[in-house]
């Protein structure tokens, strides 16, 4: 069975949720620049898939958690090469279904105590006349929680991006990779993480600073 990924502190949380949400203050930066602007991480370019898979896979066995791959279309099997783990948002789904289905049964139940009405000849508290509610009570809750889950999970929406500041960064919607190792990373160190990048072939490092900060 795929490991479940690790679910985030509250810290962790908020200091996530500070990326798309302009009202919740950004914690203190690990790094600053000469310029004295926050690391937002390194960016790394290559343009040959092959590069930048083999790329991905030395990162990922050097123990990195916040970074990512972007290119210009889907990559097959980068999911391994990134070492991506089960997203949690199906267990988020089957609980909010449990929650969906036990609050509709729980309200019908309730209102009969007090309203009896009679269907089909049925006692008051019979399950059988609670299956549409229950049913569609059900679909609407875990539907709206799949998909804010799946917003809050991938970090949407973001109103701003560090990386959109870079020029160099545009050619990713046209022929070019990139990886970007976040400075919020645990193992993130200026010199060794462009020593990695280094390392693996990277045609063009550079520090993205977070002008908007």
């Amino acid at each position: 069975m795929p490991e479940l990924p690790k679910i985030p502190s509250v810290s962790e949380m908020m200091a996530l949720a500070s990326d798309y949400m302009p009202f919740i203050p950004k914690p203190a930066p690990r790094y600053v620049s000469e310029a004295g602007k926050p690391v937002h991480g390194i960016i790394a370019q290559f343009s040959k898939t092959p590069a930048v898979v083999h790329a991905a896979e030395r990162v990922r066995d050097a123990g990195y958690t916040k970074w990512d791959v972007m290119t210009p279309f889907p990559i097959h099997g980068m999911e391994e090469s990134m070492g991506i783990k089960r997203t949690i948002l199906p267990a988020i789904a089957a609980g909010a279904a449990i929650t969906g289905v036990a609050g509709a049964l729980a309200m019908q139940f309730f209102m009969n105590s007090d309203y009896n009405i009679v269907v089909q000849g049925k006692p008051f508290l019979a399950w059988e006349p609670f299956t549409p509610i229950t049913f569609e009570l059900g679909i609407l809750v875990t539907a709206f929680t799949c998909l804010f889950g799946m917003l809050a999970l991938n970090g949407l929406p973001r109103f701003h991006h560090p990386l959109f500041a870079r020029d160099r960064f545009l050619s990713v919607s046209d022929d070019t990779f990139f990886i970007c190792i976040e400075a919020s990373d645990p193992n993130f160190d200026p010199a060794r993480t462009r020593a990695l990048l280094e390392s693996v072939g990277a045609e063009s490092i550079e520090l993205v600073e977070d002008e908007d900060r």
